[in-house]
């Protein structure tokens, strides 16, 4: 349970002038002033004189803030004019007609059927807001009709490219504007703009750099919003280099979450649907982004610096805690909810920076140079030296004259290009999630959530030396064209002392693995069988939403009343919260209908109880847990089945390739969404809910037990505990 959940915005865009946020924690009382002591007198009053005041009420402390009192995000949009609600309706049904009949009549001709979501995006942003009240005027706009101009606009370009596309033409896919591709997670359709460069030829073979964007915090970006925004791939919020010379994708990245978890699988599926249709260079891709963006920069640098040949964050946080200053404020969140800020913290990956061209921007006066400062310092002392530029005189924004001076310096980076086979390599992560840098995959950690740490180098044309810290098993990988070994040639590993060697065959192959047993490493020949944790299926419970995912709702009579109610709510609430928060509409089933080809292909999201899911009761006897009507018992601890609810991520026994999920969406509340540097897993691997305490939007409530499973997703004394 967080005792504490002192809710302090942090200075700059990232806050929106949302200012502070407090629950549960009263201002301490002021401490008296010593006084002289003093007798009371005991001679009567003098006739007339004045009766001595009666002493003033103490002023009552200020009532605890609502926990279900947060501002909604996105905000409730603000109805159309009759009017232009009718226009608004009739060309959204004949918008949805002409994408029904394309999607019969584009079966048969895939290489058109692929355009199709660039029409659909128009529908959605229509549909969203005529379904969800999401018409939001711009900021700063009077203009009382500025969100059906925009609807309306939006209308006409989405039956424009539905003509066309149906006379089996796509003229926008030489031009520059709004693009959209199909995600693998839950099966929308996200935008994205494109911005296509004038050097391009329709049928060009050379390859050209490819530039992608990430917005700052708009808590009004809806799709409309979005796809109403005007192309500017020079804007001052991007430092893309000279945009003449590649193309330049702004991202939409699941809307206002930093580009985290759907948000970052978002920027791959992008590239991907671009790589589709144009020759882009690989070791020509950069990252930009500026205050919320340069928040998710820090995190992609961190993360996937293997894949980018440089990487800008302006402004934005780099970590969690020292950001929201939650030790200054008095917030001590779970020992679990501490340890997971360490999925997304950059200055806990600094290894990871000596081989990821990085490139700090802030203004001297943004109070979010921080996340620069922090960095730094976390680099400095991995003997790593971070580029900074530092606008002069400014505040949240771009220095014209230093951002000319950061685009040139992008601009030679990417005609440098991504070095894909360095001699040296270094990395770091707590988490297979993570799991590689260039030629290096660390496959096994000895425990997740402590670092796990890997220096590797070519040592001439016949060995490589390495050190590791925290890690069970890694390969290494070089191509066979351009190999630093020679083929059919043996080659040592020298690992933390130990040599292994690999003959001819591995060189042929080019993939030299190891594994780690009681302490001594040897070629990894016959991998280890069962459950065990592996990149994508290592939890934490929030890592089911990267991938496909199938909500499987509650049907039958639950356990108890009170346990079946709180799992349905909670199951509503994933539903809602994941549309309005990730901007798709969740795949969502009765536990009849899901089908063989569903197990085989997705993560299975089960919300209720042996009772009400039939799912549940299915796998219940492969599952490490007891769960009856009268007892749950989790880890060798037993509490109430009519009162309490086990939430879990677990390989499912149907298919262990996948997860099953029971009774969670993704876990941060909607109190969280007020800073995207609280939009963090805030579960382990599993918990269990005290259902007599309702969960509010500002927690989960009660949680008598949480933890994670070890490394073959077994129980773990103290529930895995480890030290935040």
């Amino acid at each position: 349970m967080r005792l504490q959940r002192n809710l302090i915005v942090a200075a700059g865009c990232l806050s929106l002038g949302l200012g502070a946020w407090a629950f549960g924690q009263s201002t301490p009382a002021a401490k008296p002033t010593a006084k002289p002591e003093t007798k009371a007198s005991t001679k009567p009053a003098a006739p007339g004189a004045p009766k001595p005041a009666t002493p003033a009420a103490a002023p009552k402390p200020p009532a605890p803030k609502d926990p279900n009192d947060v501002r909604p995000i996105p905000p409730l949009g603000t109805p159309l004019p009759p009017e232009d609600q009718a226009a608004v309706e009739k060309g959204a049904k004949e918008l949805e007609a002409a994408i029904d009949e394309l999607s019969a009549t584009l079966q048969q001709k895939p290489q058109l059927q692929a355009y199709l979501p660039d029409v659909q995006i128009y529908y959605n942003a229509i549909h969203y807001g005529l379904k969800y009240n999401e018409f939001i005027a711009p900021k700063g706009s009077k203009d009382l009709r500025a969100s059906a101009k925009q609807a309306l606009a939006v209308l006409a370009t989405g039956l424009e490219r539905a003509k066309q596309l149906k006379a089996g033409q796509t003229p926008w896919a030489t031009q520059s504007g709004p693009r959209g591709y199909v995600s693998k997670i839950d099966g929308s359709v996200q935008p994205y703009i494109l911005f296509v460069p004038e050097i391009w030829k329709p049928g060009q073979a050379e390859p050209l750099p490819l530039a992608l964007s990430c917005h700052g915090r708009n808590e009004n970006l809806t799709e409309l919003a979005f796809l109403s925004t005007k192309i500017d791939p020079s804007s001052s919020n991007s430092t893309v280099g000279d945009p003449k010379t590649k193309f330049v994708a702004m991202l939409y990245g699941r809307y206002c979450c930093a580009n985290k978890l759907a948000g970052e699988i978002d920027l791959f599926e992008t590239w991907e649907r671009i790589a589709e249709q144009y020759p882009i260079d690989k070791a020509r891709v950069s990252v930009t982004g500026f205050s919320m963006g340069g928040g998710a920069l820090w995190h992609f640098a961190a993360h996937y610096g293997e894949k980018f040949c440089v990487a800008t964050p302006g402004a934005g946080f780099s970590e969690s805690q020292r950001f929201l200053k939650l030790a200054q404020n008095g917030e001590v969140p779970p020992w679990y909810e501490s340890v997971l800020y360490r999925l997304y913290n950059a200055t806990e990956h600094e290894e990871n920076f000596f081989n990821t061209k990085t490139i700090a921007y802030a203004g001297d006066k943004d109070g979010q140079k921080q996340a620069g400062d922090v960095m730094e310092e976390a680099l400095t002392k991995a003997g790593i030296q971070l580029e900074r530029f530092i606008g002069p005189n400014t505040e949240h924004k771009y220095e014209p004259e230093t951002k000319k001076k950061l685009d040139a310096r992008v601009e030679e980076l990417t005609k440098q290009g991504k070095d894909f086979l360095p001699q040296r390599v270094k990395f770091a992560t707590y988490t297979l999630r993570y799991d590689s840098m260039l030629w290096l995959t660390v496959t096994g950690l000895e425990k997740h959530w402590q670092k796990a740490t890997v220096d590797a180098e070519i040592a001439g044309g016949a060995a490589i030396k390495a050190t590791t810290k925290n890690v069970s098993a890694l390969f290494f990988k070089f191509p066979l064209k351009g190999s630093p070994f020679a083929i059919d040639k043996p080659i040592t590993v020298d690992i933390d002392g130990q040599r292994v060697a690999f003959d001819e065959q591995s060189s042929l192959l080019g993939i030299y693995a190891l594994r780690k047993t009681d302490g001594k490493w040897g070629r990894d020949t016959d991998p280890p069988t069962g459950l065990r944790k592996r990149h994508g299926l290592q939890g934490p419970i929030d890592d089911a939403f990267l991938s496909s995912f199938v909500i499987v709702r509650p049907t039958g009579k639950g356990l108890s009343e009170k346990t079946a109610g709180w799992a349905a709510k909670e199951c509503d609430r994933a539903i809602g919260e994941w549309r309005k928060q990730f901007r798709g509409e969740a795949r969502v089933k009765p536990s009849d209908q899901i089908t063989d080809a569903d197990i085989a292909s997705s993560n299975l999201v089960l919300f209720g109880d042996p009772g009400s899911n039939p799912l549940i009761a299915r796998v219940l006897p492969k599952l490490p847990i007891q769960w009856t009507s009268e007892k749950l018992v989790v880890n060798g601890k037993g509490f109430a089945g009519d009162r309490y609810v086990p939430v879990m991520i677990y390989p499912n026994p149907l298919n262990p390739t996948k997860y099953i999920v029971i009774n969670s969406g993704f876990t941060f509340r909607e109190a969280d969404y007020l800073n995207n540097a609280r939009q963090t897993p805030k579960l382990p691997d599993y918990a269990v809910i005290d259902t007599q305490t309702p969960p509010t939007k500002t927690s989960w409530g009660v949680l008598p037990k949480a933890g994670f499973f070890g490394e073959k997703w077994e129980w773990q004394a103290d529930d895995g505990k480890i030290a935040p």
